[in-house]
């Protein structure tokens, strides 16, 4: 089992993303959870890593697992332990430098004030935030939904619109490639090295450091500090890095097989590990780059790339060269590039609006948790008023 900040306690088998850290073969050293055990991650505690087990499993050994005191039903505990407030004497309780390494430990934990209500009254309010949370997180699954949706929309919009064109009463040809399938019939299909040549010149002083992203394509500003700690060192040498100017396709060796990969629209520098393509001849970048980002293109970029496991794969020149792309007439190109800026800005408004909602909804659960274990709302079925609350030790919580 794991903490998850948003999730509490849960089962690997539960964990639909990809985890990074391999459980050990040897087992011997993990602690046995029992239910209504309450869990802390000591090393993200801070962030509200911690949560009552509803299952009997194992963590991690640099877990903290404690035993409830009869005095405090699970589900209660489970709202109180994880809301904000509790959170926040987390955070003052861990030690340690900045915001990577705070631990949290027994010593500091066992000292923390816990304020609640008799078992009544926690049952209460357990039963009423169950209620009210699982129709809140039924909404928001169904705005997320929603979200996917419009998502995957936008992308088969743009993928239809760079293969297929606009016009669907156009003559229709095979592309000779299984993977595209039929194109319009007056498109050219061409390899890169008859769009592209490399540009291959020094940086220098005063242009901004722009990135790659595989989100977002080529970034139209200085690279920023908060990036920079990811990883990225500045080079006071200015010609150890590449010069891109508007127009180029740029692209993120290490990362093309993932989309890094996207027009350039003002003049900068690039990191050496990247590389730049200069348009041969009259085209609108854009249209390309919307092309290149598709699953299907960055799939043959996959495809194209060398190396033993992906990540480890590299797109070099002498690969993106030998990529195939369909080339429509460039009035025709200039179309698409508008039709498909409007449209997904469209798209990208709806899912905006979807986000604002969802986080909204976010911030209210977490106010009505805050408020219902604290006492400062009414919980229909209390018998005695929230404000009689016993306030004992730490040590007779937890154990």
């Amino acid at each position: 089992m794991s903490v998850y900040l948003d999730r509490g306690v849960v089962l690997f088998s539960d964990v639909d993303e990809k985890r990074t850290n391999a459980t050990s073969s040897d087992l011997s050293g993990y602690q046995l959870v029992e239910v209504g055990d309450f869990v802390l991650n000591n090393q993200q505690a801070w962030r509200g890593s911690v949560g009552v087990s509803f299952y009997r499993g194992i963590v991690s050994p640099a877990y903290l697992v404690l035993r409830l005191s009869d005095e405090l039903h699970p589900n209660f505990a489970n709202y109180m332990f994880r809301n904000r407030d509790m959170v926040g004497h987390f955070v003052i309780c861990s030690k340690g430098v900045g915001t990577i390494q705070r631990n949290l430990y027994w010593p500091q934990v066992k000292r923390m004030p816990v304020v609640y209500p008799d078992l009544p009254e926690q049952k209460a309010i357990s039963n009423l935030l169950d209620q009210k949370t699982t129709q809140i997180d039924k909404t928001i699954r169904v705005k997320e939904q929603q979200i996917t949706l419009l998502k995957e929309r936008k992308q088969i919009l743009i993928q239809n619109a760079v293969t297929r064109g606009l016009n669907p009463e156009t003559p229709m040809r095979d592309s000779k490639f299984e993977w595209i399938g039929e194109i319009p019939a007056h498109w050219d299909v061409m390899a890169n090295r008859a769009l592209f040549a490399e540009r291959v010149e020094p940086g220098r002083e005063g242009l901004p450091l722009l990135s790659v992203s595989i989100h977002s394509g080529v970034s139209e500003e200085e690279v920023s500090e908060e990036e920079n700690v990811r990883g990225r060192v500045k080079i006071a040498d200015k010609t150890k890095y590449n010069l891109v100017r508007p127009g180029d396709i740029a692209f993120n060796m290490m990362r093309a097989w993932q989309g890094a990969i996207g027009e350039v629209r003002t003049e900068g520098m690039i990191s050496p590990a990247y590389t730049i393509a200069m348009p041969s001849q009259k085209i609108v970048p854009k249209f390309f780059e919307y092309q290149y980002r598709t699953p299907i293109f960055i799939q043959q970029m996959d495809r194209n790339s060398k190396g033993i496991t992906d990540f480890r794969k590299r797109l070099y020149w002498d690969g993106f060269k030998q990529l195939i792309t369909l080339v429509p007439p460039i009035e025709e190109q200039g179309a698409i590039v508008e039709y498909i800026d409007r449209e997904v800005a469209k798209q990208d408004r709806a899912v905006s609006l979807l986000d604002q909602q969802i986080t909204k909804l976010k911030e209210y659960k977490a106010t009505m948790i805050n408020s219902a274990v604290t006492g400062k709302i009414k919980v229909p079925g209390v018998v005695e008023p929230v404000q009689g609350m016993n306030e004992p030790e730490a040590r007779e919580v937890c154990q």
